[in-house]
């Protein structure tokens, strides 16, 4: 299995596909580089693919520090310049969006384009406070197994969750949630909820960019896909029917189709 040692920490990663453009895809907290197979098997006939699992999670090592965004941000820059692909197209989900939307604004020069999908970038809502604080004190006290079906409700959108023919999906997610180490996700998920807003400096990202957002996305809801969009100057948006925050997994083909048809267009 492919490592590399970036910041003293061991990252797992995945290189797929062929083709003289890049892709390289950031995941969310609390799951892995898993959620983009279904977009990794759509498009590596015509592109290198390369996802990888942040520090924490995954099969990447767990360390003591370096999970808050920007340093994060600058080891993904390390990633991108150590596996030698040179300037990328950046496919970004919830948290991965939110490196991808610090790396564009801060190195331009190696991102051709972004794919933004269910992301934000505005700092954490003060009307979440006390529910992620008394999530967190679960996983860390008592851990991740209770707080599971209150992680789906909140990441996933009701017609994933009523439709019966998503339970083995379903179970399969969960599981993925749960095989996470509970001291990994809190250090990840207190990186995320505690970060600096970046919408100021949308309007210096020039690169093509495409913003989708899942139609039920209630952690990262349409207004703030719509915020991005106004103000990235190169940008479209869609909106993606049926879909909560986990938009690549529960609308994979439609997903699929909006980013090939956005790359084609370049």
């Amino acid at each position: 299995m492919p490592y590399i040692k970036l910041n003293n920490a061991q990252l797992y990663y995945e290189d797929e596909g062929q083709g003289k453009e890049t892709l390289v895809f950031g995941h969310s907290m609390l799951f892995n580089l898993r959620m983009f197979d279904e977009q990794v098997d759509f498009l590596k006939a015509n592109y290198r693919c390369i996802r990888f699992d942040f520090r924490g999670q995954g099969k990447s090592e767990i360390t003591l520090n370096g999970y808050d965004l920007e340093s994060l941000t600058e080891e993904t820059y390390e990633f991108i310049d150590a596996i030698g692909c040179g300037a990328c197209h950046f496919v970004g989900f919830s948290m991965g969006g939110m490196v991808a939307l610090r790396l564009a604004s801060k190195y331009p020069e190696i991102i051709k384009s972004l794919i933004l999908i269910d992301t934000s970038s505005e700092p954490e809502p003060k009307g979440h406070f006390l529910r992620n604080e008394i999530m967190l004190f679960i996983a860390k006290y008592v851990g991740l197994k209770p707080i599971a079906g209150r992680v789906m409700k909140m990441f996933f959108g009701p017609t994933f969750l009523k439709d019966p023919d998503k339970k083995l999906l379903r179970r399969k997610w969960k599981n993925y949630f749960l095989a996470n180490h509970q001291s990994g996700i809190v250090k990840v998920v207190k990186g995320v909820l505690e970060r600096r807003g970046v919408t100021e400096k949308l309007s210096s990202i020039k690169c093509p960019s495409l913003i989708l957002v899942g139609q039920q996305d209630a952690l990262t809801d349409v207004g703030k896909a719509e915020l991005m969009h106004k103000l990235i100057e190169d940008s479209r948006l869609r909106i993606i029917p049926r879909a909560g925050h986990m938009s690549p997994v529960e609308e994979p083909v439609i997903v699929n189709t909006e980013i090939q048809q956005f790359l084609l267009d370049l």
